[in-house]
């Protein structure tokens, strides 16, 4: 029965493929569907298959992408309306229905040093996105294990499964009634499609979607009261002075952090700054064996 999800859901994101690229990915075998995490598509290049074990090329030799079918994937994501999407294009990516996200890259047309388009596009990424219901239930435990939340991290390197955690986490905890917060700024956790979570993220969690994280977290305490405010990879100082004023109000923090252990993350200035705070109390390490993944909770210096 996973199994049989697991390859819906390959075919629901190939789905938004151009036709040609679209019979080629319905050849995949059938085991390599229910793994399949990304599609790469490359200008001039053939399409790959972003797998476990790393990308491959199972369709060989076959012709290479052309510029047109980028073009044809762009408006099958924005639904034939672009301009619609214009908000999170000009970020590089395109939320689609089902909780899939497209990525792009091709010419950035800026305007104040900021990038307003991408034209001639060059490559895309179709995220299959999986929903790993049930992977937190008993962190979740070990962290509510003495009846109070405190803030926690949760690292790994890039690819370790930190979203799809944080996802779960976020569900857990809202199913035991605490009000969660949910600073969506890629859409990538929540996966809002016209308002409505295209994820599971739990009956007492209010999602900001589309806002930057140092925007949206102050706007969160002002209108939602969480009890915990969470949020997918602090990357600038401005996201840890938003958090440091939201402990300040006694809220606690959930959120994540590219590093593969606290080691590492306090060799990164940025990382650095953040320990000293001491808003977080305790980090979740994610380590990925051939067995699957496993999650070692540590307290913070």
């Amino acid at each position: 029965m996973k199994e049989r999800e697991e390859i819906a859901r390959y075919r629901q994101a190939a789905a938004f493929l151009p036709v040609r690229l679209r019979k080629l990915a319905d050849t995949l075998p059938e085991e390599k569907k229910a793994v399949a995490e990304e599609f790469r598509i490359r200008t001039g290049r053939p399409m790959t298959v972003l797998l476990p074990e790393g990308e491959s090329s199972p369709w060989g030799t076959e012709p290479s992408v052309e510029p047109e079918e980028l073009e044809t994937l762009c408006d099958l994501g924005a639904e034939f309306s672009r301009y619609a999407a214009a908000e999170t294009l000009r970020e590089g990516f395109l939320p689609v229905r089902g909780g899939f996200r497209i990525g792009f890259c091709g010419s950035a047309v800026m305007k104040g040093g900021v990038c307003t388009n991408l034209t001639d596009l060059s490559s895309a990424n179709v995220r299959i996105a999986r929903e790993k219901t049930g992977i937190a239930e008993e962190l979740s435990e070990r962290l509510l294990s003495d009846g109070k939340f405190e803030s926690t991290l949760l690292l790994s390197p890039p690819g370790g499964g930190k979203t799809t955690l944080l996802r779960d986490l976020i569900r857990c905890v809202s199913q035991k009634g605490l009000r969660v917060g949910l600073a969506d700024e890629r859409g990538e956790v929540a996966v809002c499609y016209r308002g409505r979570p295209q994820m599971d993220v739990g009956p007492c969690t209010d999602v900001l979607d589309g806002c930057p994280k140092a925007a949206a977290i102050p706007m969160l305490l002002r209108t939602m009261n969480p009890q915990i405010v969470a949020a997918d990879e602090i990357t600038a100082e401005e996201d840890i002075r938003a958090m440091t004023m939201a402990a300040g109000c006694g809220v606690r923090l959930l959120a994540t952090v590219h590093a593969a252990n606290v080691e590492e993350l306090s060799h990164r200035p940025l990382y650095r700054q953040l320990l000293k705070t001491k808003v977080f109390r305790r980090a979740v390490c994610i380590r990925r064996t051939a067995e699957g993944r496993s999650y070692e909770l540590e307290e913070l210096p």
